[in-house]
């Protein structure tokens, strides 16, 4: 199975603004780009002339590397945002964000989309009472996400009991039971990542 590689941090400074890829330790001083706040490489430091397209390719490498994305998925995405009704943008952020490994990076199950992408790879994560290891599965209204029961003894899982966590509004978990639903689909409102979409529409539709 194909995946992204590469050393977090850099894909971060690469792109000139925090993506969380490596949980708690990016809100922390330890964070590259708290300490080093320019693209990678000698020239990062260089001043260089942007091009629209190359402004509207950084947009979409930012979304990619920020929820794991391989390129084909990305297209995907786009193409079937395009036949929905609405805002073809908004509709593949709200595409994007109902995967299931961020569906469960969002209820706190995991620090980071990376980590909660290999807890669903090691089936430990159950929707609707049904096993699923399928990181990309597209998550409905009413969906019931949960903590597998012979899992709950994990260490990592154990001490998420009790925690309140933050999470958006279309979300809820119960820590204590480690179950989760999905209320709503996700809206533009939800996404708390810096995105200009629109940019990402206008390089796809060249």
């Amino acid at each position: 199975m194909a995946k992204m590689i590469g050393a977090d941090c850099r894909q971060c400074r690469r792109e000139g603004c925090k993506l969380f890829l490596k949980g708690e330790r990016c809100t922390t001083k330890k964070c590259a780009m708290e300490r080093r706040p320019v693209a990678p490489g000698q020239h990062g430091t260089g001043r260089k002339r942007v091009t629209e397209y190359g402004t509207q390719l950084r947009e979409k490498q930012k979304v990619k590397k920020a929820y794991g994305i391989l390129e084909n998925q990305f297209r995907r995405y786009y193409e079937e945002a395009e036949r929905m009704k609405g805002v073809t943008g908004e509709n593949m952020l709200s595409l994007i964000e109902r995967r299931l490994d961020n569906v469960v990076y969002r209820m706190g199950i995991g620090s980071s989309r990376s980590e909660c992408r290999q807890i669903v790879n090691h089936r430990q994560i159950t929707v609707n009472g049904k096993t699923v290891n399928i990181p990309s599965y597209q998550v409905k209204v009413g969906d019931v996400i949960a903590v597998k029961e012979n899992k709950r003894e994990l260490d990592m899982f154990k001490q998420l009991k009790g925690m309140k966590i933050v999470m958006p509004k279309w979300l809820e978990f119960n820590s204590d039971t480690l179950e989760g639903k999905i209320l709503a689909l996700p809206t533009r409102e939800d996404i708390d990542l810096n995105i200009k979409e629109h940019l990402i529409i206008e390089l796809y539709s060249r």
